[in-house]
Parts: C-alpha cells; sequence; structure tokens
C-alpha cells in the first residue's frame, strides 16, 4: 500500500493556548497579554484591562499636586490585597513608613447596601443557581480590582507577612543600590511559556528628585531605566516611576518618557479658576487631571485609540477615586449665542434669511 507524500515545512504555526489565570490579580486580554489592574477600576477600562506584564509605567509628576501618589498607593494596595510581592523605592528616609499611608478595599456601593431594609434578603428569593452565579461573578471581579478607600488605611493583615522590599534612595550617592535591588527582585518572576507562578510589582517614587545625590548624573537615571526596562521584559512584573521632568533637562526627559511603554502626566487644577468653571461640569469636584500619552502595545503593531486623553480625577462620596472623561458645561443663554444656536454663516446676530 502507497504511502501518501506528506509536504513538509521548515514553518510551522505557533499555536500557543491562553489558559486563564491560575493566581488572583490577572486578566487575560489579546493576542497574549496578561494584565494587573492598576489599583484604579476607571482606569483599568480605560487602559484596555489594566497594566501589561512586563511593561515600564512612567507617570510624570506635577510639582504643585501630589496626585501622582494616589497612584502609586492605589497601585501597592491592589497588589498587596492580591498578595502580589512588592518593591517600594523612595527618597526617604523610611519609605517603610509610606505603607501606612496606602488604602483600604472597600466598595463605592456600601451605602446603597447598607440603607436597604434587612428582611429584603428574605423577601426577594432568588434561585440558588442564579445567586451563586452572582457571587461568584462578585468574587471573580474582586480578585482582579477593587475600590480602594483613600480616607482608610490598609489593615495590618495585609501588610503583615507579606513579601516587600523598602529602599530608601537618600542616601545613595548612585543607583547601584536600587539596580542590585532591582535584580534581585525580578530574578524571582521569569518569564517562561508555563503558568504563571506568581507576579511582582515595582514601585518608585519621585525617581529624579533633587534630595537624591545622584539627581546630577541624568546619564547614570537613563541607564538605570533602560536596564529596569529590559529586566521587565522577561519577567512577570510591572514597574511604576514616577518622576518630575521640570527638575531635568528637555533631551533627559524626552528620553525617559520614549522609554516608557505607558506614559501618563498628573496636572494641577488651578484654584478659583473662573473661566474653567464655567467650562467644566462638576468642577468642584475636581481634585486634578490624569493625561495619557502613550500606551503599552504588547505583542501587536496596532495602536490603541482612546475615546479621550485627558481626564478629570475626583473621589466620589469624598473617598473612591474615580477617572471621567471631561465634559464641557452648557452654554448659558444669557451669556451670548453658541455656536449651534447662531442662525447666521457670517456671525451676525440679526435673524432671517441665512447671510452668506
Amino acid at each position: 500500500m502507497a504511502v501518501p507524500n506528506v509536504r513538509s515545512s521548515s514553518f510551522s504555526r505557533n499555536i500557543s493556548v491562553v489558559s486563564s489565570p491560575q493566581i488572583p490579580g490577572l486578566k487575560c486580554g489579546p493576542n497574549g497579554t496578561t494584565f494587573i489592574s492598576t489599583g484604579i477600576r476607571d482606569l483599568d477600562k480605560i487602559l484596555g484591562g489594566g497594566y501589561p506584564l512586563g511593561s515600564l509605567v512612567m507617570v510624570m509628576e506635577d510639582p504643585e499636586a501630589p496626585h501622582h501618589m494616589d497612584l502609586l498607593r492605589t497601585f501597592m494596595s491592589q497588589g498587596l490585597v492580591n498578595n502580589q510581592p512588592l518593591l517600594y523605592a523612595s527618597p526617604s528616609k523610611d519609605p517603610r513608613g509610606f505603607l501606612g499611608t496606602l488604602p483600604h478595599p472597600g466598595s463605592s456601593k456600601e451605602d446603597k447596601s447598607t440603607a436597604a431594609d434587612p428582611d429584603q434578603g428574605e423577601s426577594l428569593r432568588i434561585a440558588w443557581q442564579y445567586r451563586k452565579y452572582l457571587e461568584n461573578q462578585k468574587n471573580s471581579i474582586d480578585d482582579y480590582s477593587n475600590d480602594f478607600d483613600m480616607r482608610k488605611p490598609l489593615e495590618r493583615q495585609f501588610l503583615t507577612g507579606r513579601p516587600i522590599d523598602c529602599v530608601s534612595l537618600l542616601d545613595s550617592s548612585d543607583l547601584s543600590v536600587a539596580q542590585d535591588h532591582c535584580t534581585t527582585f525580578l530574578s524571582k518572576f521569569p518569564r517562561s511559556s508555563s503558568n504563571i507562578a506568581s507576579i511582582g510589582r515595582i514601585a518608585i517614587q519621585s525617581f529624579c528628585s533633587p534630595l537624591c545625590e545622584y539627581s546630577e548624573k541624568e546619564s547614570d537615571m537613563l541607564s538605570f531605566i533602560r536596564l529596569l526596562k529590559s529586566m521587565l521584559m522577561v519577567s512577570n512584573a510591572v514597574a511604576i516611576v514616577t518622576f518630575p521632568p521640570s527638575l531635568l533637562s528637555p533631551s533627559s526627559s524626552k528620553r525617559l518618557q520614549h522609554m516608557a511603554d505607558t506614559l501618563l502626566s498628573i496636572k494641577a487644577i488651578p484654584d478659583g479658576d473662573k473661566e474653567l468653571e464655567k467650562l467644566l461640569t462638576g468642577y468642584k469636584d475636581i481634585n486634578g487631571f490624569l493625561n495619557i500619552h502613550k500606551v503599552a502595545r504588547i505583542n501587536t503593531q496596532v495602536p490603541v485609540i482612546l475615546e479621550a486623553k485627558t481626564f478629570s480625577m475626583s473621589l466620589k462620596k469624598r473617598r473612591f477615586l474615580a477617572l471621567e472623561c471631561l465634559n464641557q458645561a452648557p452654554v448659558d443663554g444669557s451669556s451670548g449665542t453658541s455656536y449651534g444656536t447662531s442662525g447666521s454663516c457670517s456671525g451676525s446676530s440679526k435673524s432671517g434669511a441665512l447671510d452668506f
């Protein structure tokens, strides 16, 4: 019996089956991308899922507003809640003291649930299959992302016994100490084709602070960020670095922005700006602005198209951090005519036929 000829080729299709993450705090995305939560649910939705594993996130600080600290706090708290190892570095004498300012997970819908009638649960009898489905859905959401109460400190149960490494950059004449800590930390999370066993988070605050002795060595700082990014590309970890661009030369600032996979910036909102108050709705509740300059592209060349690039930062119920698109306030009729109500192409306010 003749054996059929089978064409062999040196090219084979690489078919990788993307399995669901086995550990909490991970989400599968397109093209084999795995995300971890930013700690802010609105930011997760804006970025398409969160921060991709192996990416470098750079946040440009505003000297007039410390809102970049909120991004760090929620990022660190989310990792500790999911029992993910953390490396934190800052230009302070006691960086471990910053852990006491981390927010505690909560729910922005707590008030509605507590205000409800306690007998309502007994009166509304739901099938046990549907109730089990709702519980599974709630647990799956909480395992990935949480709402954090910015006014309630993180409980000690999330801090004691957790793998946390704190590094002070204040007395360092160079970045060798920080480099050694990052190398040792990232070596625990090598990337392989098998299932992900654990992931790490790195948070570096005010990287170019003038309090550090290495702040004038811009070439060393660029080399450190370049090395950090190369190590992240082969690791199951994410690093977020905040830096003040105004303290760097324009060329060094541009290089740091170019090396970032995800680039964000914080902008303070001016107090008592009457013109801005007329333009924006909810101006009194806005604490600052978040600008998204670049979104990480992992395993793809297709750019991420955002509906907006500037979002307002506010605290819902004065506790939970929220991001919203900027909405323009309606134009008051007494202040003049708007572009939509003008009946003349030449700008004339006379009524009647169009004046061309």
